[in-house]
């Protein structure tokens, strides 16, 4: 067999054909195999390959072992390990045993020639980092959107990593989910996580939360007390709703990521600490440092890695997994039996508009579980606070009414003789996607420009443009 830079591994017939296919347009040379067996044989008797992908689930062996057994013998070829299981147990696991990158199935055919490009790229670069998280479980945070996808590859590529990490997202998106796997994939882990939330707070008591106070610091103050800082010595303290954080306790915060380094209140001893700092809010920092709310020098100090969680109607393909996730927990702590969602009830929930995010819907989980009549959900049995919200009109949107309804503009235009309307439709139509970007990226313009497949200065220059 001559020298393919690709080898594929499945026993799946069919993922064979179409990889192969997909990998020979774009002219990438390739050559399959039924079984890793056969994989490892090749491997010992001819010469590498640059890439392999393989499945993870196959009869003999499977995709984690092979992996195993081919950086034994070549160390640094890139390995794309496909997988069905699309959780961060998945992700984690792939990244565990050195995988360059994981493929969940059902995959798109150009992300996964991309992705192999990727590796070619990389093995010609003789790049010898392997991404080999040590992690552990974390069942909480599942997904098969793209969106979460990109989650589980960041929670990887972090843990072994103990910096500073923002993490935006809306209410109930599950930031502290992520800040909990960020701390249990890390090299802190062992070590104690400590959480506090800058909103629940009142703001005289912060500051003594945080850095803890002396005997008499201030009336009521009747015994000396650690604060969250020194609770977290050694591991990871994370401040949810940091923008609503004061901004005197700002400076503070400043001076102990500076130096690691702080007095408690009514203190005159220093106290140092090893802390990591995870942060998270659901506001427009950008917006709250140009309004004078947020000290600029500790955003760019917090926003080293910045991790955004999709709200739920942006990852509407996840809501069936996730509820039947819910469904199940919530049997499990309630000792019921566990209920099913109808195929109705899954369609009627993928079309709401979910405020609330996951936690909203892990709400109403909990209360099917005790009130739905019968052991599969029907419609009538969600409760009337969720079905009286507005559908989400993205399905119709999707299906094509918008270009029905430009197809009516351009007509109308036509008719009353106005000319140059392709400019004006795509200025218009280049003004409400920016907008748009912008809006769900919380106004930061490097994600807004990602999401809409631009550069960062291409987008510089269409706001200019725009006159946004």
């Amino acid at each position: 067999m001559s020298a393919e830079p690709v080898w594929i591994v499945d026993d799946d017939s069919s993922i064979r054909w179409v990889l192969q296919k997909a990998l020979q347009a774009a002219n990438i040379p390739c050559f399959s195999f039924e079984n890793p067996e056969d994989l490892l044989l090749q491997l010992e008797t001819g010469q590498p390959p640059e890439v392999i992908v393989s499945d993870i689930r196959m009869p003999q062996m499977d995709g984690m072992v092979l992996l195993g057994e081919v950086h034994k013998r070549f160390a640094n070829i890139p390995v794309i390990i496909m997988t069905a299981h699309s959780d961060l147990d998945s992700a984690v696991n792939a990244y565990q045993s050195g995988a360059f990158e994981y493929l969940p199935k059902p995959f798109d055919i150009d992300e996964a020639v991309n992705l192999v490009q990727r590796a070619l790229t990389h093995a010609r670069e003789q790049s010898s980092k392997n991404q080999a998280p040590e992690l552990i479980k974390a069942t909480e945070i599942i997904g098969e959107a793209p969106a979460m996808q990109e989650v589980f590859r960041a929670v990887g590529r972090l843990s072994r990593s103990s910096i500073s990490v923002l993490i935006n997202g809306q209410s109930g998106t599950g930031k502290e989910l992520v800040a909990h796997a960020l701390h249990r994939h890390s090299p802190r882990s062992k070590n104690t996580f400590i959480a506090l939330n800058m909103a629940a707070i009142p703001k005289d008591l912060i500051e003594s939360e945080l850095f803890g106070h002396e005997k008499g610091a201030f009336t009521g103050a009747q015994a000396a007390r650690q604060g969250r800082f020194e609770q977290a010595n050694g591991g990871t303290l994370f401040l949810d709703e940091i923008g609503d954080m004061p901004l005197d306790v700002q400076t503070r915060l400043l001076r102990v990521l500076a130096d690691g380094q702080f007095y408690r209140v009514g203190g005159h001893n220093p106290v140092t600490v090893d802390v990591r700092i995870i942060a998270a809010t659901h506001q427009n920092l950008e917006q709250r440092v140009a309004e004078g709310k947020f000290r600029e020098d500790l955003y760019h100090r917090l926003n080293v890695i910045r991790i955004h969680i999709p709200t739920l109607s942006e990852r509407r393909e996840d809501i069936p997994i996730l509820a039947a996730h819910f469904l199940q927990k919530a049997a499990l702590e309630l000792a019921v039996e566990v209920k099913s969602l109808s195929k109705e009830t899954k369609k009627i929930l993928a079309n709401l508009p979910w405020p609330g995010n996951v936690r909203q819907l892990e709400n109403m989980c909990r209360w099917l579980t005790v009130m739905a009549s019968g052991q599969e959900v029907l419609p009538h049995d969600l409760p009337p606070e969720i079905t009286q919200q507005p559908v989400s009109t993205e399905k119709t949107v999707q299906a094509g009414d918008w270009q029905t309804l430009l197809a009516s503009w351009a007509d109308t235009q036509l008719q009353s003789g106005h000319n140059n309307i392709l400019d004006d439709a795509i200025m218009s139509f280049e003004r409400i996607l920016l907008e748009r970007a912008l809006h769900y990226t919380h106004g930061h313009k490097q994600d807004a420009a990602k999401r809409l497949g631009w550069g960062r200065n291409t987008l510089t220059r269409k706001l200019k443009e725009l006159d946004m």
